[in-house]
């Protein structure tokens, strides 16, 4: 009789997957008007760790300032716009990465004439947004 694996170590090994750019569905972000989320991959798709999330911010669009429970590590995929984080600003483009701690003040402004977009992974688990006063 074969011995099934301990489910912590199934759960750290999940199967292969590859979801193509057609399979992502795109949202609107209620906070902020001229966003949209796209889940890529997540815990739903059976990643145990990480997800990732692809943000489009359209032109004129601001994200207004919060805080989130996790950590956030970004990839800027197209575009230029303003990222606050803290008391800092960052004027970001294509090829630029971010860190963002959890609990730490951020917020989001496309001035410009193109759309930006970004990918963030965030660990898998409760993320309680809290928009800032």
């Amino acid at each position: 009789m074969a011995e099934s694996e301990p489910e912590s170590e199934s759960e750290s090994n999940p199967d292969p997957l590859l979801r193509r750019s057609d399979d992502i569905e795109y949202e609107t972000v209620d906070a902020a008007d001229g966003l949209e989320k796209g889940v890529l991959i997540s815990d739903d798709h059976g990643a145990p760790n990480f997800a990732i999330r692809r943000f489009v911010l359209e032109p004129g669009a601001e994200v207004p300032e919060h805080t989130n429970e996790v950590e956030h590590e970004q990839y800027v995929l197209e575009g230029e716009y303003t990222v606050g984080i803290g008391d800092e600003e960052y004027a970001v483009e294509s090829g630029d990465s971010l860190l963002i701690p959890g609990g730490t003040v951020h917020w989001y402004r496309n001035e410009g004439d193109d759309r930006g977009a970004f990918i963030c992974a965030v660990p898998n688990g409760d993320d309680a947004i809290e928009l800032v006063d």
